[in-house]
């Protein structure tokens, strides 16, 4: 996937970078695999802003994507590769030969005609999904499962991939984009490959009109606020704020705020690098 960049005739078009789409093969999606999605504008179910700063954007149809992948054993082609409104990374539908068709996440490199499938004695090829202790040492996985049967929860963004380390007893242990190495359960699946899109965050929207067309409101600056409405706020003159705060008042940049008590914390080898 490329980058294009346009010939400055509008100040918004100097720094505009976007993607020109060259592996998408279909413009519209499978019908059977969509839904309809409606914007809350960041209110609750009592019409209250919970939300700030979230509201408008373009409309979106949303496509029901396979994360559990557990369509075992039967062989699939990919039919298109296409843009998915609701996510950074692409999808790819899949025709299975048992009839049943499906959205899955896309991995990079993977071609319109190419077979995949899923089960414990496939192999690892790109695209394909299988269970962590079937998986050599070393591989580049997508989309992995933390609770059995649930399907991939994470490393599902654009570009991203972990890195199977070791195996041990129940576990093996993976490397996860963020840095943090952990242990999952080896009989939980994972797809082989990276996520595809990967200059997704070459991009630059260049004007605040994109922006909105994301759904994306103009956010206020705390410290430009009064101290009614942020504890930063307030001040004589261009006042710096103090310590950096929620606007709950917990302290940002840095507070950790997980709980010290959480049963998974005994899976984490090695928290996340800063």
């Amino acid at each position: 996937m490329g980058i294009k960049k346009y010939k400055p005739t509008t100040p918004s078009l100097r720094f505009t970078t976007l993607l020109n789409f060259e592996e998408i093969t279909a413009s519209k999606p499978e019908k059977s695999l969509t839904k309809k999605i409606g914007g809350s504008g960041g209110r609750n179910n009592s019409g209250k802003m919970t939300m700030r700063y979230t509201g408008g954007g373009h409309k979106r149809t949303y496509r029901v994507i396979d994360f559990k992948r557990d369509n075992f054993d039967v062989k699939g082609t990919v039919k298109t590769i296409e843009y998915d409104p609701n996510r950074t990374c692409f999808i790819a539908l899949v025709n299975f030969t048992n009839g049943d068709k499906r959205y899955v996440i896309a991995p990079q490199g993977v071609k319109v005609g190419q077979v995949i499938v899923s089960g414990k004695s496939v192999a690892p090829e790109i695209g394909n999904t299988l269970p962590l202790e079937n998986i050599p040492l070393g591989s580049l996985i997508h989309n992995i499962e933390l609770t059995s049967g649930k399907g991939g929860t994470i490393v599902r963004s654009a570009g991203t991939s972990a890195q199977l380390m070791a195996k041990e007893e129940r576990y093996v242990i993976v490397k996860l984009p963020s840095g943090e190495t952990r242990k999952i359960l080896k009989v939980n699946l994972a797809t082989i490959g990276a996520v595809s899109n990967s200059d997704h965050n070459l991009q630059s929207l260049g004007k605040a009109g994109r922006k909105r067309w994301l759904g994306i409101r103009p956010r206020t600056r705390p410290v430009a606020m009064n101290p009614v409405d942020h504890p930063m706020g307030g001040g004589e003159g261009r006042a710096s704020g103090g310590h950096p705060r929620s606007r709950k008042g917990l302290k940002a940049k840095g507070l950790k705020t997980r709980s010290r008590t959480k049963s998974s914390n005994k899976l984490i080898l090695n928290r996340r690098s800063k």
